[in-house]
C-alpha cells in the first residue's frame, strides 16, 4: 500500500505552469516543488513532464537539476523516474560506481517480483545500451554472479498458491546441501532461492524451521558468505516479509553516526508507490517509534520536507 495522497483530478498543465512559475525569479520555491511532485502518483508526473516539454519545450528534469541541489535534488530526481527506469539506475550505478557497492543492486534485484524484473531489463537496454546481464557478468564473480543472473533470467510465479509437498521436497534438499554435508552446495541453494515463488519460499523456511529446528536465515549465515549470503538474506527475508526487511534497512540507513543518505532515499523513494505504509507499521512495531521522527532527526531543510511528505 502507497504512502502518498495524490489528488484524483490534478491537472498537469496546471501543476506544469505552477512548477513553471516556481523556478522563476530570483531562486526556487522549493514549497511549492514538493507540494505538487510528493503528491503525485508515477502517471501525474509523466503527465506533468510531458506538459512542461509541450509548452516550454525545456526538459523539467533538467530544470529541476538547475534549479535544486543536495539531497533534495536526489530524491526529487530519483522520484521522478519511471519505477523500472529508476530501478535500472540504482542496478547501473551500484555495479559500476568506482567504489562498488553492489548492496543496491543486489536489494534491487533480490526484492522484485519476477515481472518488474522483466520491465526493468527493457529499461536498463534502453537507456544504458547493454543488457543487464553482461553488466552482472563483467562487474560480480561467483556465487554472488550466480544468483544475479538466475534471479533476472528465471520466470518466477507471483501468485499464493504453493505445492506443499514440492516446498517440503526443496526443504529437504536445501538440509542435504548445506547442514548436513561437509561444505556447501552452492548451486542448490541458487535454484531454489531463484525458481520458487515468495509463498513457496516462505513455506520452505517454515518447513525448514519445522522439520530440522534451525531458522533457514541461520543457515544461510553460516552456510554461505558476502554478497551471495546478502543476496539469500534479501530473498528470504522479502518472501517472509518484506515490509518488515524494508523497516529494518530504514532504521540501518539512520543508525549510528551519521546518516546514509543513499540508502534512506532510495529506500523511501522506491517504496513509496508500493509497501511504505506498511513498512511505516513494521517500523512502529519494531522500533517503538514513527519512521518520520528518526527521517525528522537525522535530515534537514527542504530535503526532509520532501521525505515526509513521501512519507505521508
Amino acid at each position: 500500500m502507497a504512502s502518498i495522497s495524490c489528488p484524483p483530478n490534478a491537472s498537469p498543465r496546471d501543476d506544469a505552469m505552477q512548477l513553471h512559475r516556481a523556478f522563476k525569479g530570483f531562486g526556487c520555491d522549493n514549497s511549492a516543488v514538493i507540494y505538487i511532485l510528493a503528491h503525485r502518483n508515477y502517471a501525474q508526473r509523466a503527465l506533468i513532464q510531458h506538459e512542461y516539454q509541450t509548452i516550454y519545450h525545456e526538459d523539467i528534469m533538467k530544470r529541476l537539476a538547475s534549479e535544486l541541489s543536495g539531497d533534495f535534488e536526489k530524491s526529487v530526481l530519483l522520484w521522478m523516474q519511471n519505477p523500472a527506469e529508476r530501478d535500472a539506475t540504482l542496478i547501473r550505478d551500484s555495479l559500476t560506481n568506482a567504489a562498488f557497492n553492489p548492496k543496491p543492486a543486489n536489494e534491487v534485484i533480490c526484492s522484485r517480483t519476477a515481472s518488474m524484473i522483466q520491465s526493468i531489463k527493457q529499461y536498463y537496454h534502453s537507456k544504458f545500451g547493454t543488457t543487464v546481464e553482461h553488466d552482472i557478468g563483467h562487474y560480480t564473480s561467483g556465487d554472488h554472479q550466480k544468483i544475479l543472473l538466475s534471479l533476472v533470467s528465471t520466470p518466477r510465479y507471483e501468485g499464493p498458491e504453493f505445492d506443499r509437498m514440492a516446498a517440503d521436497g526443496d526443504a529437504k534438499a536445501l538440509y542435504k546441501a548445506g547442514e548436513r554435508k561437509i561444505g556447501t552446495d552452492e548451486n542448490t541453494f541458487i535454484r531454489i532461492f531463484s525458481g520458487r515463488s515468495s509463498a513457496h519460499l516462505a513455506y520452505v523456511a517454515f518447513a525448514y524451521a519445522n522439520i530440522y529446528g534451525t531458522p533457514l536465515k541461520k543457515v544461510i549465515k553460516k552456510e554461505t558468505s558476502g554478497n551471495f549470503q546478502q543476496c539469500l538474506s534479501i530473498i528470504l527475508q522479502c518472501a517472509e516479509n518484506p515490509a518488515a526487511y524494508f523497516a529494518k534497512e530504514l532504521h540501518k540507513s539512520m543508525k549510528g553516526m551519521g546518516t546514509n543518505d543513499t540508502a534512506l532515499i532510495r529506500l523511501i523513494v522506491s517504496r513509496a508507490e508500493i509497501d511504505l505504509h506498511y513498512i511505516k507499521v513494521e517500523y512502529q512495531k519494531k522500533y517503538k517509534k514513527p519512521v518520520q521522527d528518526a527521517v525528522h532527526a537525522e535530515t534537514s531543510g527542504n530535503y526532509r520536507k520532501f521525505l515526509l511528505a513521501l512519507l505521508g
